[in-house]
């Protein structure tokens, strides 16, 4: 059976990056995430550069809210008076945005349809929804007629009325499901004809993971993580390593997902360290959870920098060392306020002092686990964590939410 091929979009805006701004910066990962979803992919804007060698950017000025010519028929608007200038000016926007958008199938118009910043482009882009092709979606981040800032900026009649008006056959979509009650009421539409795709978030760029670092990661599923627990340590008898693993299998006994990345290599002392490892491995089988411990070194050498990335993605620290000296971690995770778990021995005691969590030796790992899921339970930063990676990641609303609208928008 043969695949239809994908649709070829247009994102449509006055200005895209390196224009700094909430809604250019959303452009830029909408289209980063079609170009590596197999779309071709365009940028039409009015003030902008090239931001990445796989998106074309086409320039058209008209297009620019700050366009001299555009703004001194803007000033006029703003004061209720329709210019000379302005229909002669949405033929000519018209005529260049159809000529720009004649192979396109889906055009993603940003703002244009409800905000007031280029009334000759809205004017233009509102006949152009009425010819059939290409498809349109109006993403709606801002409304001028809801605005009290533009409150003296816009007029009863057209051409402000097509910014409180439904356009027939195009999808709007906003951000938030406030925002579409707010659209709704201001359209006069039901709002199960509003989409709501709201903004993500991608972790590994936000925390400026390194090229390294956040590969292992994807490759590792470490996002997937609920909780991540870091073992800082060489892979040697005193750093109690097996006591990490039966805890972290009584975590995931109790409904979570949780991994263990054990971040150092084998001692380099003592040659009993490779069957100690084997030891590890044999719990791993045992205790079922083979997929939720990871020995970092066997994907590679750990520099500093993956090591302070680790340190950032991490939930806690776990380190159940039954012998040290003083333990260096101790002091890494206090510097990234990362929770601390960790065996209670006076090294311990003396560095992390009462704001550690500590568990004796010889208590059952189910006992230390039951400690640790009760202390994430009600830790808010935990929580909204994962909130944001089940709910916010671009990946992830690219998946369930961009690409069936953008199929459903073709079909329409």
């Amino acid at each position: 059976m043969t695949t239809a091929p994908k649709p070829y979009i247009a994102i449509l805006h006055y200005a895209a990056p390196p224009t700094i701004g909430g809604v250019e910066s959303t452009i830029a990962t909408h289209a980063r995430l079609l170009i590596e979803h197999g779309y071709a992919v365009k940028i039409i804007a009015g003030r902008a550069e090239q931001f990445d060698p796989r998106i074309p950017v086409q320039i058209i000025p008209l297009l620019d809210s700050r366009h001299s010519f555009v703004s001194e028929v803007n000033q006029k608007l703003n004061r209720g008076i329709i210019p000379s200038d302005f229909l002669p000016l949405t033929t000519a926007i018209r005529h260049t945005l159809q000529e720009a958008l004649i192979d396109v199938d889906v055009c993603i118009a940003h703002n244009i349809p409800t905000l007031h910043k280029n009334l000759a482009l809205t004017n233009a882009l509102h006949e152009l929804t009425q010819m059939g092709k290409p498809r349109f979606i109006a993403w709606c981040h801002d409304f001028a007629w809801e605005d009290p800032v533009y409150a003296n900026d816009v007029h009863n009649g057209l051409p402000w009325d097509l910014l409180r008006q439904a356009w027939q056959g195009v999808q709007y979509v906003v951000v938030s499901d406030t925002r579409r009650g707010e659209l709704a009421n201001l359209l006069r539409i039901p709002m199960t004809q509003i989409a709501v795709v709201p903004p993500g978030v991608d972790a590994l760029e936000f925390l400026g993971a390194t090229e390294t670092t956040a590969r292992r990661i994807r490759e590792l599923h470490l996002l997937d993580a609920a909780p991540l627990c870091l073992l800082p340590a060489r892979v040697t008898r005193r750093k109690n390593i097996e006591l990490a693993i039966a805890i972290t299998a009584a975590v995931w006994e109790r409904g979570f997902a949780p991994k263990l990345v054990v971040m150092g290599p084998l001692g380099p002392h003592n040659p009993a360290n490779i069957s100690y490892l084997d030891e590890l491995r044999g719990l791993q089988t045992k205790l079922g959870v083979q997929g939720h411990v990871i020995f970092l070194q066997e994907h590679g050498a750990v520099d500093d920098a993956s090591r302070r990335d680790l340190y950032q993605l991490a939930d806690l620290l776990l380190f159940p060392s039954a012998r040290e000296g003083f333990g260096i971690p101790i002091l890494e995770a206090g510097l990234m306020h990362l929770p601390i778990f960790c065996s209670d021995i006076p090294p311990f005691r003396e560095s992390a002092r009462e704001w550690g969590h500590y568990f004796a030796l010889d208590e059952s790992p189910a006992t230390i686990a039951e400690q640790l899921v009760d202390f994430l339970d009600r830790d808010a930063r935990y929580q909204m964590k994962q909130h944001v990676l089940r709910e916010y990641a671009w990946e992830q609303i690219f998946a369930e939410s961009i690409e069936p609208l953008i199929a459903s928008t073709q079909q329409t």
